[in-house]
């Protein structure tokens, strides 16, 4: 059984039709990338998933239960973290400080120092503020105050997102040490070479709808696929 399914999910902004009949098939401990031009509906897609975007049709299921109607910290309580695009660390709180906040939040959480381990970069900072932090360690912070919640599905957003390219490659470094994990992730990202260098399978969402899905080894040699849907599109937010 997959740990989380989405059948025929359509999402609503008021009264604007943003996901249609979405469907998708996540399986357990499996990183999934959902690619698509800015605008194509990814990042909604992960706001369906918490319920932050209430669907309006179809269903969405967690280890089969159907979740569909539950509220956002329902969701959260049963293990789907979301790390949301712009980072949102405490600015005025230590880095051990916004790992704990983020630790008392959770009835079973992962010891602080496990974080440490995972990233090294965050325990030589951990009497520093959020807002001293470079994006790179602010991005970082952001994941290890998810993962000390021990989540069962990690929901990463835009995670590259206004970073060097040199620290992009620092944290993919990182990260594909985490995602290795007893833990789930579904990451929506501009950058197609990050995505497909941590993700095994993917979705291409164009329009709020899924136009495609495969392997990301099958994914690199469709240049016709990443023509057609991955060329830069409009600049308008996801």
């Amino acid at each position: 059984m997959s740990i989380l399914e989405l059948d025929d999910v359509n999402a609503y902004y008021g009264n604007s039709h943003v996901l249609f009949d979405l469907a998708m098939s996540i399986e357990e401990n499996e990183v999934v990338g959902l690619l698509g031009r800015n605008g194509a509906g990814k990042t909604t897609t992960l706001r369906t998933i918490t319920g932050t975007v209430p669907r309006r049709e179809g269903h969405i299921s967690y280890r089969g239960r159907d979740i569909s109607d539950e509220s956002v910290d329902s969701i959260s309580r049963a293990g789907i973290k979301l790390v949301p695009e712009g980072r949102r660390v405490f600015p005025d709180l230590t880095v051990n400080e916004n790992i704990q906040v983020a630790r008392d939040t959770c009835a079973d959480p992962r010891p602080i120092e496990e974080m440490y381990d995972a990233f090294p970069v965050l325990a030589d900072l951990r009497e520093s503020l959020g807002q001293n932090l470079s994006g790179g360690e602010q991005q970082m912070l952001s994941v290890a105050r998810a993962l000390v919640q021990d989540p069962d599905v990690l929901l990463l957003d835009e995670p590259t997102e206004g970073l060097a390219p040199v620290i992009v490659d620092d944290l993919a470094d990182v990260l594909s040490d985490v995602v290795k994990r007893d833990v789930t992730v579904i990451l929506t990202e501009q950058n197609v070479d990050f995505t497909l260098s941590l993700s095994e399978r993917a979705y291409i969402i164009e329009k709020g709808s899924n136009v495609w899905d495969g392997s990301v080894d099958d994914l690199r040699d469709r240049d016709d696929l990443l023509e057609q849907y991955l060329s830069v599109g409009s600049a308008d937010a996801d």
